[in-house]
Protein backbone atom coordinates (compact mmCIF):
# COMPACT_ATOMS: atom_id res chain seq x y z
CA UNK A 1 0.00 0.00 0.00
CA UNK A 2 3.13 2.35 -1.02
CA UNK A 3 0.87 4.54 -3.25
CA UNK A 4 -1.62 4.37 -0.70
CA UNK A 5 0.49 6.13 1.60
CA UNK A 6 1.64 8.31 -0.76
CA UNK A 7 -1.59 9.55 -0.94
CA UNK A 8 -2.61 9.96 2.47
CA UNK A 9 0.82 11.78 3.35
CA UNK A 10 -0.09 14.72 -0.06
CA UNK A 11 -3.71 15.01 1.93
CA UNK A 12 -2.64 16.18 5.54
CA UNK A 13 -0.67 19.04 3.63
CA UNK A 14 -3.99 20.10 3.01
CA UNK A 15 -5.91 19.82 6.06
CA UNK A 16 -5.65 23.75 6.91
CA UNK A 17 -8.34 23.73 3.64
CA UNK A 18 -10.38 21.33 5.41
CA UNK A 19 -10.76 22.57 8.19
CA UNK A 20 -11.39 25.83 6.62
CA UNK A 21 -14.60 24.15 4.62
CA UNK A 22 -15.77 22.91 7.33
CA UNK A 23 -15.99 25.98 9.21
CA UNK A 24 -17.54 28.01 6.75
CA UNK A 25 -20.05 25.45 6.56
CA UNK A 26 -20.83 25.17 10.14
CA UNK A 27 -21.08 29.19 10.50
CA UNK A 28 -23.57 29.11 7.39
CA UNK A 29 -25.62 25.99 8.71
CA UNK A 30 -26.05 28.03 12.57
CA UNK A 31 -26.75 31.11 10.65
CA UNK A 32 -29.42 29.79 8.81
CA UNK A 33 -30.66 27.99 12.22
CA UNK A 34 -30.85 31.39 14.16
CA UNK A 35 -32.75 32.33 11.15
CA UNK A 36 -35.07 29.30 11.04
CA UNK A 37 -35.80 29.87 14.33
CA UNK A 38 -37.47 33.37 13.64
CA UNK A 39 -39.18 32.68 10.75
CA UNK A 40 -40.71 29.09 12.09
CA UNK A 41 -44.34 28.01 10.47
CA UNK A 42 -45.74 28.96 14.50
CA UNK A 43 -44.69 32.58 13.50
CA UNK A 44 -47.88 33.02 11.16
CA UNK A 45 -50.07 34.91 12.54
CA UNK A 46 -52.91 37.77 12.04
CA UNK A 47 -51.33 41.03 11.72
CA UNK A 48 -53.72 43.18 14.23
CA UNK A 49 -53.25 47.35 13.42
CA UNK A 50 -54.66 50.94 14.71
CA UNK A 51 -57.10 52.04 12.74
CA UNK A 52 -59.78 54.97 13.33
CA UNK A 53 -63.40 54.70 12.79
CA UNK A 54 -65.71 57.77 11.97
CA UNK A 55 -69.33 56.70 12.43
CA UNK A 56 -71.96 59.02 11.18
CA UNK A 57 -74.49 56.30 11.04
CA UNK A 58 -74.92 54.60 14.28
CA UNK A 59 -77.08 52.14 12.38
CA UNK A 60 -77.03 48.52 12.98
CA UNK A 61 -74.69 47.79 10.37
CA UNK A 62 -72.35 50.28 10.94
CA UNK A 63 -72.23 48.26 14.54
CA UNK A 64 -71.65 45.07 12.87
CA UNK A 65 -68.90 46.64 11.30
CA UNK A 66 -66.78 48.33 14.15
CA UNK A 67 -67.43 44.66 16.22
CA UNK A 68 -65.93 43.16 12.96
CA UNK A 69 -63.13 45.52 12.85
CA UNK A 70 -62.50 45.11 16.30
CA UNK A 71 -62.10 41.53 16.56
CA UNK A 72 -58.87 41.95 13.88
CA UNK A 73 -57.67 45.17 14.79
CA UNK A 74 -56.98 47.79 17.49
CA UNK A 75 -60.06 50.28 16.56
CA UNK A 76 -60.48 54.11 17.91
CA UNK A 77 -63.93 55.89 17.84
CA UNK A 78 -62.94 59.54 16.56
CA UNK A 79 -64.69 62.47 15.34
CA UNK A 80 -64.88 64.16 12.40
CA UNK A 81 -62.43 66.31 12.35
CA UNK A 82 -60.07 66.49 10.17
CA UNK A 83 -57.10 68.29 11.74
CA UNK A 84 -57.15 65.57 14.58
CA UNK A 85 -57.37 62.83 11.79
CA UNK A 86 -54.23 64.19 9.93
CA UNK A 87 -52.36 64.66 13.39
CA UNK A 88 -52.98 60.92 14.20
CA UNK A 89 -52.00 59.47 11.10
CA UNK A 90 -48.94 61.62 11.09
CA UNK A 91 -47.58 60.63 14.13
CA UNK A 92 -48.87 56.92 13.04
CA UNK A 93 -51.32 56.74 15.97
CA UNK A 94 -53.62 55.14 13.40
CA UNK A 95 -52.56 53.27 10.05
CA UNK A 96 -56.05 53.51 8.38
CA UNK A 97 -59.45 55.53 8.86
CA UNK A 98 -62.56 54.10 8.09
CA UNK A 99 -65.69 57.35 7.79
CA UNK A 100 -68.76 55.52 8.21
CA UNK A 101 -71.28 57.47 6.24
CA UNK A 102 -75.01 58.46 7.13
CA UNK A 103 -77.46 55.79 5.58
CA UNK A 104 -75.01 53.70 5.37
CA UNK A 105 -76.81 50.44 4.91
CA UNK A 106 -79.08 51.70 1.64
CA UNK A 107 -75.66 53.85 0.82
CA UNK A 108 -72.79 51.45 0.93
CA UNK A 109 -74.79 47.96 1.12
CA UNK A 110 -77.77 48.10 -0.71
CA UNK A 111 -76.74 50.73 -3.54
CA UNK A 112 -72.98 49.21 -3.73
CA UNK A 113 -70.91 52.26 -3.05
CA UNK A 114 -67.66 52.14 -1.55
CA UNK A 115 -66.85 52.79 1.83
CA UNK A 116 -64.78 56.68 2.28
CA UNK A 117 -61.47 55.33 3.76
CA UNK A 118 -57.80 57.53 4.15
CA UNK A 119 -54.56 55.58 4.36
CA UNK A 120 -50.90 56.07 4.67
CA UNK A 121 -49.79 57.04 1.42
CA UNK A 122 -47.53 53.97 0.47
CA UNK A 123 -48.69 51.78 2.97
CA UNK A 124 -49.05 47.79 2.51
CA UNK A 125 -51.09 47.66 5.23
CA UNK A 126 -53.63 49.33 3.51
CA UNK A 127 -54.25 46.63 1.15
CA UNK A 128 -54.60 44.05 4.16
CA UNK A 129 -56.93 46.18 6.16
CA UNK A 130 -59.15 46.80 2.12
CA UNK A 131 -59.01 43.33 1.79
CA UNK A 132 -61.32 42.39 5.17
CA UNK A 133 -63.23 46.05 4.98
CA UNK A 134 -64.25 44.52 1.14
CA UNK A 135 -65.10 40.78 2.66
CA UNK A 136 -67.54 42.16 5.02
CA UNK A 137 -69.50 44.34 2.59
CA UNK A 138 -69.33 41.65 0.13
CA UNK A 139 -70.75 39.00 2.96
CA UNK A 140 -73.33 41.78 3.89
CA UNK A 141 -74.40 42.48 0.34
CA UNK A 142 -75.37 39.23 -0.24
CA UNK A 143 -77.19 38.70 2.65
CA UNK A 144 -79.51 41.79 1.64
CA UNK A 145 -79.70 39.85 -1.89
CA UNK A 146 -80.97 37.42 -0.23
CA UNK A 147 -83.97 39.02 1.73
CA UNK A 148 -82.48 39.30 4.47
CA UNK A 149 -83.35 42.71 6.73
CA UNK A 150 -80.45 45.56 8.00
CA UNK A 151 -80.85 43.70 11.59
CA UNK A 152 -80.68 39.87 10.29
CA UNK A 153 -77.60 40.92 7.96
CA UNK A 154 -76.37 42.87 10.72
CA UNK A 155 -76.10 40.34 13.29
CA UNK A 156 -74.80 37.40 10.26
CA UNK A 157 -72.30 40.39 9.37
CA UNK A 158 -70.77 40.21 13.03
CA UNK A 159 -69.86 36.76 13.62
CA UNK A 160 -66.74 35.53 13.58
CA UNK A 161 -65.59 33.76 10.13
CA UNK A 162 -62.53 32.21 12.00
CA UNK A 163 -61.02 29.05 9.83
CA UNK A 164 -59.22 26.07 11.17
CA UNK A 165 -56.86 24.56 9.02
CA UNK A 166 -55.79 21.14 9.58
CA UNK A 167 -52.28 20.18 8.27
CA UNK A 168 -52.46 17.21 6.14
CA UNK A 169 -49.45 15.02 8.00
CA UNK A 170 -47.63 13.36 4.86
CA UNK A 171 -44.80 13.82 6.22
CA UNK A 172 -44.93 12.52 9.54
CA UNK A 173 -43.91 15.91 10.73
CA UNK A 174 -46.56 17.86 11.47
CA UNK A 175 -46.37 20.35 8.21
CA UNK A 176 -42.92 21.89 9.12
CA UNK A 177 -39.73 21.39 7.71
CA UNK A 178 -37.44 19.92 9.98
CA UNK A 179 -34.45 21.50 10.89
CA UNK A 180 -32.02 19.40 9.02
CA UNK A 181 -32.88 19.87 6.08
CA UNK A 182 -31.07 22.60 5.45
CA UNK A 183 -28.21 21.23 6.85
CA UNK A 184 -28.25 18.16 4.33
CA UNK A 185 -28.73 20.81 1.64
CA UNK A 186 -25.65 22.26 1.51
CA UNK A 187 -23.66 19.09 1.94
CA UNK A 188 -23.03 18.93 -1.90
CA UNK A 189 -20.77 22.38 -1.52
CA UNK A 190 -19.09 21.36 1.23
CA UNK A 191 -17.97 17.56 -0.48
CA UNK A 192 -17.14 19.39 -3.62
CA UNK A 193 -15.14 22.51 -2.26
CA UNK A 194 -13.30 20.04 -0.11
CA UNK A 195 -12.67 16.81 -1.79
CA UNK A 196 -12.18 18.85 -4.91
CA UNK A 197 -9.58 21.21 -3.37
CA UNK A 198 -7.91 18.26 -1.12
CA UNK A 199 -8.19 15.14 -3.50
CA UNK A 200 -7.41 17.13 -6.72
CA UNK A 201 -4.14 18.31 -5.03
CA UNK A 202 -3.22 14.51 -3.89
CA UNK A 203 -4.03 13.92 -7.36
CA UNK A 204 -1.96 16.66 -9.32
CA UNK A 205 1.31 16.20 -7.17
CA UNK A 206 1.16 12.84 -7.43
CA UNK A 207 1.70 13.05 -11.30
CA UNK A 208 4.24 16.00 -11.79
CA UNK A 209 7.96 16.12 -11.84
CA UNK A 210 10.23 13.11 -10.35
CA UNK A 211 7.44 11.77 -8.67
CA UNK A 212 5.48 10.74 -11.59
CA UNK A 213 8.65 9.49 -13.23
CA UNK A 214 9.35 6.91 -10.08
CA UNK A 215 5.78 6.47 -10.11
CA UNK A 216 5.75 5.03 -13.54
CA UNK A 217 9.31 3.22 -13.31
CA UNK A 218 7.82 1.17 -10.12
CA UNK A 219 6.99 -2.24 -9.85
CA UNK A 220 3.11 -2.06 -9.25
CA UNK A 221 0.78 -1.84 -12.38
CA UNK A 222 -0.73 1.14 -13.23
CA UNK A 223 -4.05 -0.27 -12.36
CA UNK A 224 -3.17 -0.85 -9.07
CA UNK A 225 -1.75 2.69 -8.68
CA UNK A 226 -5.25 3.99 -9.55
CA UNK A 227 -7.27 1.76 -7.27
CA UNK A 228 -4.86 2.39 -4.86
CA UNK A 229 -5.33 6.23 -5.42
CA UNK A 230 -9.36 6.43 -5.63
CA UNK A 231 -8.92 3.81 -2.35
CA UNK A 232 -7.33 6.90 -0.78
CA UNK A 233 -9.41 9.39 -1.98
CA UNK A 234 -12.44 7.23 -0.43
CA UNK A 235 -10.69 7.63 3.02
CA UNK A 236 -10.57 11.19 2.90
CA UNK A 237 -14.20 11.55 1.97
CA UNK A 238 -15.20 8.83 4.49
CA UNK A 239 -13.45 10.84 7.15
CA UNK A 240 -15.36 13.77 5.76
CA UNK A 241 -18.65 12.13 5.75
CA UNK A 242 -18.38 10.66 9.25
CA UNK A 243 -17.65 13.95 10.58
CA UNK A 244 -20.87 16.12 9.00
CA UNK A 245 -22.88 12.75 9.83
CA UNK A 246 -21.86 12.73 13.34
CA UNK A 247 -22.49 16.22 13.98
CA UNK A 248 -25.95 15.83 12.11
CA UNK A 249 -26.84 13.03 14.63
CA UNK A 250 -25.44 15.04 18.03
CA UNK A 251 -27.26 18.14 17.04
CA UNK A 252 -30.25 16.41 14.85
CA UNK A 253 -30.85 12.95 16.12
CA UNK A 254 -33.90 13.41 18.12
CA UNK A 255 -35.77 14.90 14.97
CA UNK A 256 -34.01 12.24 12.91
CA UNK A 257 -34.74 9.69 14.57
CA UNK A 258 -38.83 10.34 14.31
CA UNK A 259 -38.67 9.97 10.51
CA UNK A 260 -38.35 6.90 9.01
CA UNK A 261 -37.02 8.05 5.86
CA UNK A 262 -33.52 9.06 8.44
CA UNK A 263 -31.73 6.11 6.60
CA UNK A 264 -32.36 7.30 3.09
CA UNK A 265 -30.79 10.84 4.12
CA UNK A 266 -27.64 9.39 4.71
CA UNK A 267 -27.96 7.11 1.64
CA UNK A 268 -28.45 10.13 -0.24
CA UNK A 269 -25.49 11.94 1.54
CA UNK A 270 -23.39 8.71 1.11
CA UNK A 271 -24.41 8.84 -2.72
CA UNK A 272 -23.52 12.86 -3.22
CA UNK A 273 -20.42 11.94 -1.61
CA UNK A 274 -19.29 9.27 -4.05
CA UNK A 275 -20.68 11.61 -6.82
CA UNK A 276 -17.78 14.28 -5.25
CA UNK A 277 -15.17 11.69 -5.45
CA UNK A 278 -15.20 10.68 -8.33
CA UNK A 279 -15.39 14.52 -9.80
CA UNK A 280 -12.73 15.48 -7.56
CA UNK A 281 -10.25 12.84 -9.21
CA UNK A 282 -11.48 13.31 -12.53
CA UNK A 283 -10.23 17.88 -12.05
CA UNK A 284 -6.65 15.93 -10.44
CA UNK A 285 -6.46 14.50 -13.39
CA UNK A 286 -7.39 17.02 -15.87
CA UNK A 287 -5.45 19.74 -14.34
CA UNK A 288 -2.53 21.15 -14.97
CA UNK A 289 -1.39 23.64 -11.77
CA UNK A 290 -2.36 24.32 -8.89
CA UNK A 291 -4.50 27.78 -10.11
CA UNK A 292 -6.21 25.73 -12.66
CA UNK A 293 -7.47 23.39 -9.93
CA UNK A 294 -8.26 26.20 -8.11
CA UNK A 295 -10.27 27.61 -10.89
CA UNK A 296 -12.08 24.60 -11.74
CA UNK A 297 -13.13 23.34 -7.83
CA UNK A 298 -15.15 27.07 -7.65
CA UNK A 299 -16.87 26.77 -10.76
CA UNK A 300 -17.80 23.32 -10.87
CA UNK A 301 -18.61 23.41 -6.98
CA UNK A 302 -20.75 26.71 -7.06
CA UNK A 303 -22.57 26.13 -10.45
CA UNK A 304 -23.82 22.38 -9.80
CA UNK A 305 -24.88 23.76 -5.94
CA UNK A 306 -26.68 27.23 -7.53
CA UNK A 307 -27.92 24.86 -10.91
CA UNK A 308 -28.68 21.85 -8.84
CA UNK A 309 -31.00 23.60 -5.80
CA UNK A 310 -28.59 23.51 -2.81
CA UNK A 311 -28.31 27.69 -3.16
CA UNK A 312 -31.56 28.26 -4.78
CA UNK A 313 -34.58 25.73 -4.13
CA UNK A 314 -35.75 23.97 -7.06
CA UNK A 315 -39.58 25.53 -6.19
CA UNK A 316 -38.23 29.15 -8.01
CA UNK A 317 -36.52 27.43 -10.26
CA UNK A 318 -38.53 27.96 -14.27
CA UNK A 319 -39.10 24.66 -15.80
CA UNK A 320 -36.27 25.03 -18.07
CA UNK A 321 -33.54 25.25 -15.57
CA UNK A 322 -34.95 22.46 -14.02
CA UNK A 323 -34.85 20.29 -17.26
CA UNK A 324 -31.39 21.48 -17.98
CA UNK A 325 -30.24 20.96 -14.17
CA UNK A 326 -31.32 17.00 -14.41
CA UNK A 327 -27.84 16.39 -16.02
CA UNK A 328 -26.38 17.41 -12.96
CA UNK A 329 -25.87 14.93 -10.15
CA UNK A 330 -26.82 17.35 -7.38
CA UNK A 331 -30.23 18.21 -8.67
CA UNK A 332 -30.85 14.61 -7.66
CA UNK A 333 -29.86 14.86 -4.53
CA UNK A 334 -31.60 17.96 -3.90
CA UNK A 335 -34.45 16.12 -5.27
CA UNK A 336 -34.32 13.13 -3.02
CA UNK A 337 -33.27 15.30 -0.11
CA UNK A 338 -36.90 17.46 -0.32
CA UNK A 339 -39.10 14.44 -0.97
CA UNK A 340 -38.20 13.25 2.25
CA UNK A 341 -38.41 15.96 4.20
CA UNK A 342 -41.90 16.78 2.77
CA UNK A 343 -43.74 13.47 2.20
CA UNK A 344 -44.04 10.29 4.41
CA UNK A 345 -41.29 7.41 3.06
CA UNK A 346 -43.79 5.02 1.95
CA UNK A 347 -45.27 7.35 -0.60
CA UNK A 348 -42.01 8.36 -2.40
CA UNK A 349 -39.58 5.87 -1.26
CA UNK A 350 -39.57 4.92 -5.44
CA UNK A 351 -38.73 8.51 -6.48
CA UNK A 352 -36.28 8.79 -3.88
CA UNK A 353 -34.62 5.41 -4.61
CA UNK A 354 -34.75 6.21 -8.01
CA UNK A 355 -32.81 9.53 -7.20
CA UNK A 356 -30.11 8.20 -4.92
CA UNK A 357 -28.74 5.21 -7.81
CA UNK A 358 -28.81 8.19 -10.19
CA UNK A 359 -26.10 9.64 -8.86
CA UNK A 360 -24.26 6.47 -8.17
CA UNK A 361 -24.34 6.16 -11.86
CA UNK A 362 -23.26 9.91 -12.34
CA UNK A 363 -20.01 8.57 -10.02
CA UNK A 364 -19.50 5.10 -11.61
CA UNK A 365 -19.69 8.00 -15.29
CA UNK A 366 -16.88 10.08 -13.68
CA UNK A 367 -14.71 7.27 -12.12
CA UNK A 368 -14.70 5.99 -16.20
CA UNK A 369 -13.69 9.08 -17.38
CA UNK A 370 -11.20 9.86 -14.81
CA UNK A 371 -9.03 6.19 -15.53
CA UNK A 372 -9.95 7.15 -19.25
CA UNK A 373 -7.16 10.69 -19.01
CA UNK A 374 -4.94 9.50 -16.92
CA UNK A 375 -4.43 5.88 -19.43
CA UNK A 376 -4.06 8.77 -21.78
CA UNK A 377 -2.13 11.05 -20.61
CA UNK A 378 0.40 7.75 -19.59
CA UNK A 379 0.08 6.89 -23.45
CA UNK A 380 1.12 10.62 -24.25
Amino acid sequence: MTVYKGYIYMAKKNVGIFLLYLGIFFGIILMFQLLNRENSTGGYQKESLRIAVVDQDGGEMAEALKSYLRDLHQVIELRDNASVLQEKMFYRDVHYVVRIPEHFYETCIVKGEKVPVTQVPGSYTSFYVEQQLNSFLNNARVYEAAGFTEAESARESKRSADVKVELLDTSGNGGEVPNYVNYFRYLPYLFLGVLGYVVGSMIFSMKRGDLKKRMQASAISQRRQSIEGLLACATIAMILWGIVIGVAILFYGKEMNKNPGSPYLLLNSLAILCVSITISYFIGSLSKGMNSLNGMVNVIALGMCFLGGAFVPLDVMSAGVKKAAQFIPVYWFETANELLSRYNLEVVRKEVLQAIGIQFVFAGAFVCMALAVAKRRRAV
